[in-house]
């Protein structure tokens, strides 16, 4: 199964692929975040890249306790189910872009956050 991984920010959002077995996550790319535009084109990459699934970075902090921008994550999650039709799944981002940061240049660090998100989600599978 294709899953979509989205590592959410108030300005920019990163993508990531899993392979077409639904084993291996890889970075995509980093969209700014341009509210309804982003939506709208989240949505027709869904399309094209015929993801089934979204997972999505949620933004708690060491106690579970949600960062204060897990509410516009929250929102962003029910605009791009109602988009998209698709299933979408919370996956704890703790950590990810410290250890994306160590891995990758700057242009690509929300990219490569939404990778380890989503490998996260996809070894737990």
């Amino acid at each position: 199964m294709r899953y979509l991984g989205i590592d959410y920010g108030a300005k920019r959002i990163g993508l990531a692929v899993a392979d077409a077995q639904g084993k291996i996550a890889f970075p995509r790319e980093v969209l700014v975040n341009e509210g309804n535009k982003t939506l709208r084109y989240i949505a027709m990459f869904c399309e094209k890249e015929k993801v089934r699934a979204i997972v999505l970075g949620q933004s708690l902090d060491y106690k579970n306790v949600p960062n204060p921008i897990q509410s516009q994550i929250s929102n962003f999650k029910l605009h791009i189910e109602s988009l998209t039709n698709l299933p979408v799944h919370y996956q704890s981002e703790v950590l990810t872009s410290t250890e994306a940061a160590r891995n990758t240049g700057k242009e690509m660090l929300d990219a490569s956050a939404s990778a380890l998100i989503l490998q996260a989600y996809l070894d737990k599978l």
